[in-house]
């Protein structure tokens, strides 16, 4: 769930507008106006020429129902439902069909009212035992849950006969996640996880081309990310909409208070380190193709209150990895008490560095050339990279005035893929290519497990206040 947080009811209509990091304070004070080739512009006037094409298509109104529309139910209408949602309307070929949310007098009429604007005909539920009882034609179900429903409902909806696209964290447990990796293989029913960066177009040309083909950065040696946010106040919600207390207690509430605020309570959900730092860590496995051998964590409730927010408010972690190249140590912070610079995943080799952020708007994707690395001008013609732009002032015997602590600028090359869809949205549509037979799945369950391991064993180094090292058998079902 991204960044799952990213939206907020405050009130009836209220929502919360994402607040943009400074690019600048993300280069720390370097020059960030990057020179584009002509593969870079050709490559981003293309996408929005075809994406304008689909959406011309799609239209905002429904079509009668095809046999080839992919039927389907949305469970859990939240703040990162309302998200998904918002992303599905853009992918054409779907029937939307039920919404069950046991906020039934806001989230779930607020979502059976907008699918109605786009003329479908959709059913809502509390309860979604009834609605897999009565809604006999859905092919697909995505759940947007809190946490701890995430195993219970994936399951469910597997036995019977759904494919399932299930928003990341997997589970708040490796059990209940155990669960879910065992469900899809006896039914033989797809299971997609929303780590949606695993679609993402830039991520998977970094990957693909940039480290596995092209091999820029030379041997990783380390890896940073984090995800900062500034202060938020606990959610509210409009008092005449008030679940009454008999339905949030059999649904696993204990107040109004905690269904709002579900992330911070241990039992419900993970804290920052899952909410935020899963989507990144989970990249970290990806591009480094392999998994932790330990992990050492620090983290507290620092600024909330603890009686409302048990998991931590700030987290540092350091993992290990060792790969056929050798050593990785790879380092991840959150903290939710300032946003300085954001959200952002680094790698570093001793050839080059690459900086990627999902966020379009704070930093799309740089890569930099070390000296000492071989000229990029064959992968600058493929169009991998960028022209180089060279940082900062290089006056004619520059290297004269370098301090000896100090190295020659590198080369600042951009990545040329440009976003600008909903982030869901190709993780989704991968989801459903993969339903048609055209696709394979590119988060399916045993890889959302593996991520599951390796985040959730934060919270526990935290607790345990030393190194904790995985096993690979921890790794896999």
């Amino acid at each position: 769930m991204a960044e799952d947080d990213k939206k907020d009811q405050q009130g009836e209509s209220g929502k919360e507008t994402g607040k943009l990091m400074n690019r600048r304070d993300l280069l720390q004070g370097l020059s960030t106006v990057p020179v584009l080739g002509l593969f870079g512009y050709a490559l981003n006037k293309q996408i929005g020429y075809e994406r304008a094409q689909k959406e011309a298509l799609a239209g905002p109104a429904a079509p009668a129902a095809k046999p080839s529309e992919i039927n389907v139910a949305l469970l859990g209408q939240g703040a990162q439902g309302e998200v998904l949602l918002s992303a599905m309307l853009k992918v054409p070929g779907l029937r939307f069909r039920a919404v069950c949310d046991i906020w039934t007098e806001y989230n779930q009429k607020r979502a059976v009212n907008t699918l109605k604007k786009y003329n479908f005909d959709v059913n809502g539920y509390e309860d979604y035992q009834e609605m897999l009882a009565k809604e006999k034609d859905l092919d697909a179900v995505v759940i947007a849950t809190p946490d701890f429903w995430h195993s219970q409902h994936t399951v469910d909806c597997l036995k019977a006969g759904l494919n399932v696209y299930c928003e990341k964290e997997m589970s708040n447990t490796l059990d209940g996640a155990r669960r879910m990796v065992h469900a899809a293989r006896e039914t033989g029913k797809l299971l997609q996880i929303g780590h949606q960066r695993r679609s993402h177009p830039r991520y998977i040309h970094c990957f693909e081309k940039i480290i596995k083909e092209a091999g820029l950065l030379g041997r990783i040696v380390t890896v940073n990310g984090q995800w900062n946010r500034a202060v938020k106040p606990d959610l509210g919600w409009p008092q005449r909409y008030t679940i009454p207390e008999d339905r949030l207690e059999k649904y696993g509430f204990k107040s109004m208070e905690q269904f709002r605020n579900w992330r911070w309570y241990k039992g419900l959900g993970g804290g920052p380190i899952v909410d935020l730092g899963s989507h990144q860590i989970d990249i970290y496995n990806w591009f480094l193709q392999s998994q932790p051998k330990g992990v050492v964590a620090s983290g507290g409730t620092d600024y909330y209150d603890a009686a409302t927010h048990e998991w931590y408010d700030t987290v540092m972690a350091i993992y290990d990895y060792e790969t056929s190249a050798g050593r990785i140590r790879a380092y991840y912070q959150t903290q939710t008490t300032n946003g300085s610079q954001g959200y952002f995943e680094n790698f570093m080799g001793d050839q080059g560095t690459l900086l990627i952020s999902e966020s379009e708007a704070a930093y799309s994707g740089m890569i930099y050339r070390d000296v000492s690395a071989p000229p990029w001008d064959s992968w600058i013609q493929k169009g991998y990279v960028s022209v180089p732009r060279v940082l900062g002032p290089q006056p004619e015997g520059a290297e004269a005035v370098l301090d000896v602590r100090e190295s020659v600028s590198p080369d600042e090359h951009r990545i040329p893929i440009s976003f600008r869809d909903p982030y869901h949205k190709p993780h989704l549509e991968n989801f459903f290519r993969a339903i048609r037979g055209t696709a394979t799945l590119n988060c399916p369950a045993e890889v959302g497990y593996e991520t599951a391991v390796t985040v959730l064993k934060v919270n526990e180094a935290v607790e345990a206040n030393t190194r904790l090292t995985f096993s690979p058998d921890e790794f896999s079902v």
